[in-house]
């Protein structure tokens, strides 16, 4: 397992490593000396304060998985805040195998089936997305203007993507359903011990479904997440914020150059909309360290003739700084507190990861 794992994980440090130097050279010239420029002029205060919001989430996210666990058990913020801090920083060391941490930790402590967490962390992340979802549209719809114009283009071919699938998927889960009920038929004619074990999974995976009580706390979930994610944006608008307006030259078609001032404090809530979703959707690829295809498709969507020209006029050298930046705060920042509560907790990182995935690894029969 250890061995296919790492076999992955050079293949996509390869395919990344040939990506960036495809990015690199396609700008031809990079100023490393007007990167260190623009990094080194950054306002702490500003970094001080995303970090802050950052943290915030994660206490935003105990309170909600918390609420989560009502029907099922009562339990407190208390409890719930070590596994955030500690699953995040897992995510941040180990990439996506740490994705499992979370849900594993909770499990562990309040003595329930691992299959009922990682049920909740599916009804977690669809709160998630619904709310990044109901924050893009809600700036559409209020403020208008060209960045909410590419935000509503981009959002309605993913939309008209998604219609075009959802019949296929729900003819897969229609299938995937049949398969699990004939596999429970042929497991109880062949063996009665391995078929309740393979019912008990079944039921525990749908017990963790049941993770709203009722309409006061699906309100409740609904506002916590709103306010989770518009503090995630505050949080990308403070690590923008902190750079100053900085002058650099700028390269026309003809090949002669002009001073131009970039100016990423004057960004507002619905640019950075654009940017958090850029940046979900290249976190599908993800490294250890939390490096992968976020920060590249951050850095991309930055340098892009969206922000590359008035009133921003974002150069690659800036793109490549905030782009790293914000990596730093919003997947890095997490580690020392996640130390910390895995100090407090006597919990081990790696071992905790490695006992998650084969968790997760054993409820897909692999």
């Amino acid at each position: 397992m250890k061995r296919k794992h790492a076999v992955t994980t050079a293949v996509i440090v390869v395919i990344l490593a040939a990506l960036v130097y495809l990015q690199f050279r396609s700008w031809q010239r990079f100023d490393w000396a007007e990167f260190w420029r623009q990094t080194r002029g950054v306002s702490l205060w500003h970094i001080a304060a995303a970090v802050a919001l950052i943290y915030l989430s994660y206490f935003l996210r105990a309170v909600r998985w918390a609420i989560f666990l009502q029907p099922t058990k009562s339990t407190s913020v208390a409890r719930m805040l070590p596994a955030q801090f500690v699953g995040f920083a897992s995510l941040g060391l180990f990439g996506r195998a740490g994705e499992f941490v979370r849900p594993y930790l909770i499990a562990r402590k309040e003595e329930l089936p691992v299959e009922s967490q990682l049920a909740v962390w599916t009804v977690e992340r669809a709160f998630d997305i619904c709310s990044v979802l109901v924050l893009m549209f809600g700036f559409i719809f209020l403020t208008g203007g060209r960045v909410s114009c590419i935000l509503f283009q981009a959002m309605r071919q993913g939309l008209l993507s998604l219609a075009g699938k959802a019949q296929h998927h729900a003819g897969r889960a229609a299938l995937a359903a049949c398969v699990l009920v004939l596999v429970f038929i042929l497991l109880r004619r062949s063996s009665s011990t391995l078929a309740l074990a393979f019912k008990h999974r079944l039921d525990a995976f749908k017990r963790g479904f049941n993770t709203i009580k009722d309409v006061r706390a699906f309100l409740l979930l609904a506002l916590i997440s709103l306010v989770m994610w518009f503090g995630i944006a505050s949080a990308y608008i403070e690590v923008l914020h902190s750079y100053p307006p900085t002058q650099h030259s700028f390269t026309l078609p003809d090949g002669s150059t002009e001073l131009r001032t970039a100016r990423p404090e004057q960004m507002k809530l619905e640019d950075i909309l654009l940017l958090m979703g850029g940046s979900m959707l290249g976190s599908v690829v993800q490294l250890p360290g939390g490096v992968g295809g976020s920060q590249l498709a951050v850095i991309g969507v930055l340098s892009s003739s969206v922000f590359s020209v008035e009133p921003y006029n974002v150069s690659r050298e800036l793109a490549v700084s905030c782009g790293m930046m914000l990596w730093l705060v919003c997947f890095m920042a997490v580690i020392p507190a996640g130390l910390i509560a895995a100090r407090w907790e006597r919990i081990s990182l790696r071992a905790v990861e490695a006992e998650a995935e084969l968790a997760e690894s054993a409820k897909h029969g692999g």
